[in-house]
């Protein structure tokens, strides 16, 4: 018999891998900013994060993803998730690391560096089980707000033991937190929310309305915008269970079919009935849950430059291993032009997000917290717009091979589009980035201080700031304009730290083609001259 299925010319499995050691820039950047302490443990979340059995993991808990079980055999109402394991294996991995809360109770150096490292350096395994580990991070801030349900809950949401169903929040071992302000009528112009909260004399509340987006519903507590009468739109902390043992009415209608991010439960959310607690005044629940929003937008930064990172991770590794006319692929002078463009857009990413992220280590330094504010708005905006043409041409470049889903990239690209929709879509971050530069001042005085530390370094750099001055102090039609503004920040933000920061040949080819022009309408179009083979040898995995 002859045999007709001999198996040549494919690339061997990239797994058993440290995700993060092999990041040249991701390393150089997390020792840049005083968080090299923690290369140990941040290797160990690589190398569980490069492991067959996560990869295996991330496979299943999206082939078998949630079911919501409305009501028990009996008729009574349960409104429960049910996960696959390996979505429990996942998150019970993530709360293990303290990728959910660590920061807000490590005392260390740079502590929202590592956590944003780890973060980055773990979800390249899969981006649904993120969802709650982002949320439960980002509510504490907001949480603090009401000193006595931050000193009731707070230290049992930074536990690092999963403690997965739905039971009295005191008696559990950890918890995780979500949030809902999204409604149909009204998306991301929550002052137009009708969801409605009445005061009762006990001190608490009880709401009564609809969210048109609850991701994780299997959390234990969750931060809620409902009206209160006279005041305005407040928060409220809503838990599933209450103290006294009993399910709140927190009524799951469905969940939502989505495009991606299928591992993760979204659903639609009535309230009738349901008792939440105030966080903050009353009327200041916009600017109470923003401290949360804040946050979620840094992880989705920092989650759209790791999938950048996982996709063209991919591609320099299958490109390596496969050839085709005479050589690999990865030494063809047109390869090597995609792959080096797709390197430079991830490691701009990162240099971007991680940058980000020490600003939340340091709000007491002059000027971090107003970089923080708008600098997370422009990253928000570019990095989560780029992910989708990046993991594209990244599949694209395992020709038929990264189309099936066996290799992974079908997943990663249905993922890309989300961070740019989740916590506002790209002109309503636009848009922000306007009222920032408008009503915090101080805000634009500490972005272009930032920039101004690569002046003179690179003349097309220098060159692109002053356009971007020129757009700035432009005040026609500025809301026409508000996304060209903001990439041009992101832009001359990127960069200003690849200069300062990476390698010579990357910065010079960010540079030429992003900012000097010199660059086609799609990725692989790098001009001539630069040192590709560089880029991507600093890009490329060992294993």
């Amino acid at each position: 018999m002859v045999a007709t299925h001999e198996v040549a010319n494919q690339p061997p499995p990239l797994a058993d891998y440290d995700v993060f050691s092999t990041d040249r820039a991701l390393v150089e950047g997390v020792d840049r900013y005083g968080g090299g302490h923690a290369r140990a443990q941040l290797a160990e979340i690589g190398r569980r994060a490069g492991s067959a059995q996560a990869q295996e993991w991330a496979r299943l808990a999206n082939t078998y993803g949630p079911v919501l079980r409305t009501h028990d055999r009996y008729g009574n109402r349960i409104d429960e998730v049910e996960f696959h394991p390996s979505w429990h294996d996942l998150t019970r991995t993530a709360v293990g690391f303290g990728l959910h809360a660590a920061p807000w109770h490590d005392t260390g150096e740079a502590a929202h560096l590592r956590r944003a490292a780890g973060y980055y350096t773990w979800i390249q395994t899969e981006g649904g089980h993120a969802c709650p580990v982002t949320m439960t991070y980002a509510v504490i801030p907001a949480l603090r707000n009401e000193s006595d349900l931050a000193q009731q809950y707070e230290q049992l949401i930074a536990s690092t033991t999963y403690d997965p169903g739905l039971r009295t929040p005191a008696s559990k071992a950890g918890l995780l937190a979500g949030m809902g302000m999204t409604e149909k009528q009204g998306g991301s112009d929550v002052r137009a929310n009708t969801t409605q909260a009445t005061a009762n004399a006990d001190g608490t509340y009880t709401l009564r309305g609809h969210k048109w987006f609850c991701s994780a519903p299997m959390c234990d507590l969750f931060l809620i915008l409902a009206q209160v009468e006279g005041k305005g739109p407040t928060c409220f902390l809503v838990p599933r269970i209450l103290p006294d043992g009993t399910r709140n009415a927190f009524a799951l209608q469905r969940l939502k079919d989505k495009l991606g991010n299928r591992s993760n439960a979204s659903s639609e959310v009535e309230f009738d009935g349901t008792t939440g607690w105030r966080v903050g005044p009353e009327g200041r629940g916009v600017p109470t849950i923003i401290e949360m929003v804040q946050m979620t937008r840094l992880d989705c930064v920092i989650g759209s430059a790791a999938g950048m990172r996982g996709a063209v991770t991919q591609a320099i590794h299958h490109t390596t291993h496969r050839s085709a006319f005479g050589s690999t692929l990865r030494d063809k002078p047109l390869m090597r032009n995609v792959l080096a463009d797709l390197a430079v857009e991830a490691e701009a990413a990162s240099v971007l997000m991680l940058r980000l992220a020490t600003a939340v280590d340091h709000p007491g330094a002059p000027g971090e917290t107003a970089f923080g504010r708008l600098a997370t708005a422009v990253g928000k905006f570019w990095i989560c717009k780029r992910t989708v043409a990046t993991v594209a041409e990244a599949m694209e470049c395992l020709g038929g091979n990264g189309y099936v889903e066996d290799s992974g990239l079908p997943r990663m690209y249905r993922e890309s589009p989300l961070n740019a929709i989740w916590e506002g879509s790209s002109n309503v971050i636009a848009l922000d980035v306007l009222r920032a530069l408008t009503r915090q001042p101080d805000s634009l005085e500490a972005y272009v201080a930032e920039v101004d530390l690569a002046t003179g370094a690179d003349v097309r750099l220098d060159a692109a700031v002053k356009r971007l001055h020129a757009e700035l102090a432009d005040p026609t039609d500025v809301e026409a304009r508000a996304r060209r503004v903001a990439s041009l920040m992101a832009l001359c933000l990127q960069g200003s730290l690849l200069v300062r920061h990476s390698p010579g040949y990357v910065a010079d080819a960010f540079c030429a083609s992003r900012l000097d022009g010199d660059w086609g309408h799609v990725l692989g179009t790098l001009p001539p001259g630069l040192d590709t083979k560089s880029i991507v040898d600093r890009a490329a995995v060992t294993t």
